[in-house]
């Protein structure tokens, strides 16, 4: 008998599909690839980031994540459609309350989403990335305008809603990049509810302003 010779019984693995050892548990294993591939972007943006270091740092082969999620970049739409899930409730804030205080309600909810630890980590990933590379911000674009900006302009009964809607964004995104991403001072170091104050009645011009 051959030391190290396979058995008989063992069916060869086909080249690109995760062995069975690999596969790991499916849905917890997919769930440590989607965490792992939110820290690497958020660390080291979308260009830096690789198959292999995502697969590296969720202790699974690379062929596991082109199993599961196909090129970077679907591994990226994954990562931050699911990091982004707290920013979509936002539309809800367009529906509580009178019109002429949505800026407000809009602006609070927002950056209390940004002021969250858990939530703040991979909206970083998905800014950092999307401002430096052109196919993360592609996918930014894709979700935000299909799944935000889309819903908040449904729910405003103006003219030009989509415009509106965007240039709320657009204030809202600008202030959380400044703050967040580049640490512009005084901004990083203001009172979140200075920031609001500041903030909120430029947003509700936005939305309802003439």
């Amino acid at each position: 008998m051959t030391s190290g010779a396979p058995s008989g019984d063992a069916a060869p693995r086909r080249r690109g599909r995760p062995s069975r050892t690999q596969s790991g548990s499916g849905p917890a294993t997919r769930d440590r690839i989607l965490d792992a591939a939110r820290d690497e972007f958020s660390e080291r943006g979308y260009e830096k980031t690789s198959v292999r270091g995502i697969a590296k740092a969720a202790g699974v082969d690379s062929a596991l994540v082109h199993h599961y999620f196909g090129t970077k970049e679907q591994v990226f739409e994954a990562a931050i459609t699911v990091a982004f899930a707290p920013a979509l409730e936002a539309p809800a804030a367009i529906e509580e309350g009178p019109l002429d205080e949505v800026g407000e309600r809009l602006t609070r909810f927002i950056f209390g989403v940004w002021e969250n630890p858990a939530t703040r980590a991979p909206l970083l990933a998905i800014v950092r990335s999307a401002v430096t590379n052109e196919t993360a911000a592609a996918v930014f674009r894709r979700l935000i305008s299909a799944q935000l900006l889309g819903r908040i302009a449904g729910r405003i009964d103006l003219p030009d809603a989509e415009l509106r809607a965007e240039l709320a964004a657009a204030q809202l995104v600008g202030v959380a990049l400044l703050r967040y991403v580049i640490k512009v001072e005084p901004l990083a170091s203001a009172g979140v509810e200075q920031i609001v104050a500041r903030v909120a009645p430029v947003v509700q011009g936005h939305l309802t302003g003439a």
